[in-house]
């Protein structure tokens, strides 16, 4: 990664403090928690359980994407929800990295607590 101090690269710093390496790099985890926080997002937004099972059920009846390009594509989304939302998507991430730093401890207690491969975090 080219810039240092890049969010994702500041995120990595954190995953790294936070977690021992087999967690960091497991992309079965990586990918759960993403998509954890994407539902509560979701849900935070006035998404329904039942809407969102009809989504799932839309996106498994696909076929698969690309990876590079459904990042673009969550990213895009992602921006223009900001947006329609009013939230600064840029300092809602800072400060949720923040946060995460001063929880490391309770992180660490509640990881040690979940069985490996489970997409529920504890």
């Amino acid at each position: 990664m080219s810039n240092p101090n890049s969010y994702q690269r500041r995120v990595e710093q954190w995953l790294s403090k936070c977690f021992p390496p087999h967690v960091t790099r497991d992309r079965l985890e990586r990918n759960h928690r993403f998509l954890e926080e994407a539902l509560e997002l979701a849900q935070a937004n006035g998404c329904t359980k039942q809407d969102a099972l009809e989504l799932v059920e839309y996106v498994f009846n696909r076929p698969v994407g690309e990876p590079r390009q459904e990042v673009g594509g969550v990213m895009v989304t992602l921006a223009g929800l900001c947006s329609a939302i009013e939230i600064n998507m840029d300092e809602a991430g800072d400060l949720e990295l923040q946060r995460n730093w001063d929880r490391i401890r309770e992180i660490r207690e509640k990881q040690k607590g979940k069985p490996h491969g489970s997409p529920l975090p504890q």
